[in-house]
């Protein structure tokens, strides 16, 4: 009798139940699609934020002095003070080698050019990476500028590494009238413009080139002043900005096999003798916050387009129960209990959940997949344990905005319930 009671319900109220069931599927679909973005491409979005620039900073650990460089406070090396190259592969054999995306060496070096037209200038040269080759071990990788810093511009074309080219920036090429395939003299070396590059950054005042060249001209083979590291990382806590040297032997483990910025420096400095590595804040720290605020929007949108749900199935099942009023005195006349009434109503309510959960679920993972595709080109791989979650998010959703009109229907009179005046 009871299952027939509910197969009834559902064919004499099919309007009802239907709008109920879209509110829900709705909802869910909305928290289905959220919590697969969320939990999918926190990697790219990490990976999109990388485009800031590099979130750390190498250099040696005799460095005392602060300066800031581009709006970032970075501390270089002194005068006699310098990583080794060979040693930067190492860099890719941390813990965290494949949150590492890529590296930059910096050397700086002023230098005097001459210009086709026989002027001279004083100018900074910077000798760093392109798209270098390098081996770790039987990892083979490719690293540089145009990894780290792929807001920079050039054209028509990067120098290549190990070559006697060089990128000119765009403010001191326009001053001095330099162009593509200019060849300028550089401490007695004739080198060739490649292209003229774009940074928005003091590197337009600069010559950029390759390390080697940069190396050869100081005098100093294999030598680099600095390095730049871009590498993914969850946004710090508390927990992050503990010293690991207070740590239980537990918490530091746990600790160094988090990707914190903090953890990949020490992991750095562990892989590169003599060398001291910090976050840059103002990077790693903006990249936190907007993690944070991205998660945040994602986790309102859910809530909200739940509540909504739950709204929509409250005015649903209120005006169903209202013309089921009659229904309900005759079942309290002959005898049903409030259990009953309330257990007959929130099975309904949780079948309209299973349905409309199981529907939204299916909805969802394609709107997610298309979510991936035209906001961050790439696949969303919904996991088959969403569903018990997402089924449970309906029922309770409709349990939710059911609860208020069957805990008025238990009140119901039967008396006045079967004169309608309920």
């Amino acid at each position: 009798m009871f299952a027939r009671l509910i197969f009834e319900s559902f064919r004499r109220q099919q309007r009802r139940k239907l709008l109920a069931g879209l509110a829900v599927t709705l909802g869910v679909s909305v928290a289905t699609a959220m919590i697969a973005v969320a939990t999918n491409i926190g990697d790219r979005i990490n990976s999109e934020l990388r485009s800031y620039g590099a979130n750390l900073a190498v250099y040696p650990d005799s460095d005392a002095l602060e300066v800031e460089i581009g709006g970032v406070n970075l501390r270089p090396a002194t005068d006699g003070a310098y990583l080794a190259e060979s040693d930067l592969p190492a860099i890719k054999g941390t813990f965290w080698r494949h949150n590492i995306t890529g590296f930059s060496p910096m050397m700086p070096v002023q230098v005097d050019l001459r210009t086709p037209q026989g002027k001279s200038a004083r100018v900074e040269l910077i000798g760093t990476y392109f798209r270098k080759p390098l081996r770790f071990g039987e990892d083979a990788f490719t690293t540089g500028v145009t990894i780290t810093h792929p807001w920079w511009r050039v054209s028509p074309a990067w120098p290549t590494d190990d070559s006697y080219e060089v990128a000119i920036g765009e403010r001191f090429a326009s001053v001095h009238g330099l162009k593509p395939g200019d060849v300028v003299t550089v401490s007695g070396l004739n080198l060739k413009v490649a292209g003229i590059v774009s940074t928005g950054g003091p590197e337009d005042h600069a010559i950029i080139a390759p390390l080697s060249l940069a190396q050869q001209i100081l005098g100093k083979p294999g030598a680099v002043r600095r390095v730049l590291v871009s590498a993914l990382t969850v946004p710090e806590d508390d927990f992050a900005r503990r010293d690991p040297k207070t740590m239980t032997p537990e918490q530091y483990d746990r600790w160094y096999c988090t990707p914190y910025v903090n953890a990949i420096a020490h992991q750095i400095m562990e892989a590169i003798p003599r060398s001291r590595a910090e976050q840059i804040r103002q990077v790693a720290q903006n990249e936190g916050i907007v993690l944070s605020r991205i998660k945040g929007l994602m986790m309102l949108v859910t809530v909200a387009a739940l509540i909504a749900s739950a709204l929509a199935v409250s005015a649903a099942m209120a005006t169903a129960i209202f013309e089921r009023r009659r229904e309900i005195g005759l079942m309290k006349a002959l005898g049903a209990g409030n259990t009953s009434i309330g257990a007959m109503f929130f099975t309904e309510s949780a079948l309209l959940g299973l349905f409309g959960g199981l529907a939204g679920f299916i909805f969802g993972s394609m709107l997610a997949r298309q979510i991936g595709l035209w906001i961050f080109d790439t696949q969303i791989a919904i996991q088959p344990l969403l569903l018990p979650f997402v089924l449970g998010i309906a029922i309770f959703v409709t349990f939710a905005g059911s609860a208020a009109s069957i805990r008025r229907a238990m009140s119901f009179d039967p008396v006045f319930a079967l004169r309608g005046d309920a």
